[in-house]
């Protein structure tokens, strides 16, 4: 009734390690995601650091980006020159709200990578960006 398969399933093909694809461990994978995170992250604090600058936002931007750096090989993230030159509430409220976001993200990845260092560092981030979301503007 049928005709069968002739030919080899796609995800067959793709297992095969001749297939000549560069593989990467799942450690790996998730060294990149969460480098990826951590840059997304610093760019944020970068902006933020600029409108309302404190020592806290400095230490944290330092600190992000030795991380960053590490799980990168030692290659230093990229980072933006700040787009927004004057504090304006609402613009400040949203990248604390982006910023916690940000956070979030990488705490899942660095908790399913078992990083206690960056774990730590964002859950610190994710608490100070929200509780600046919650002060009056």
């Amino acid at each position: 009734m049928y005709e069968p398969i002739r030919t080899k399933s796609v995800h067959t093909a793709a297992e095969s390690p001749r297939s000549g694809l560069p593989r990467r461990t799942r450690e790996e994978e998730l060294d990149i995601r969460l480098a990826g995170h951590l840059t997304a992250l610093l760019t944020v604090t970068d902006e933020l650091r600029v409108l309302t600058p404190s020592s806290a936002l400095d230490t944290a931007a330092a600190q992000l980006a030795g991380h960053a750096a590490r799980l990168s090989g030692g290659r230093a993230p990229l980072r933006a020159e700040p787009s927004a030159v004057r504090a304006e509430a609402g613009h400040v409220a949203s990248l604390h709200a982006r910023a916690g976001t940000l956070a979030g993200n990488a705490l899942a990845v660095a908790t399913s990578r078992g990083d206690e260092e960056v774990t730590a560092l964002v859950t610190e981030r994710l608490a100070a960006h929200t509780a600046a979301e919650a002060l009056p503007v």
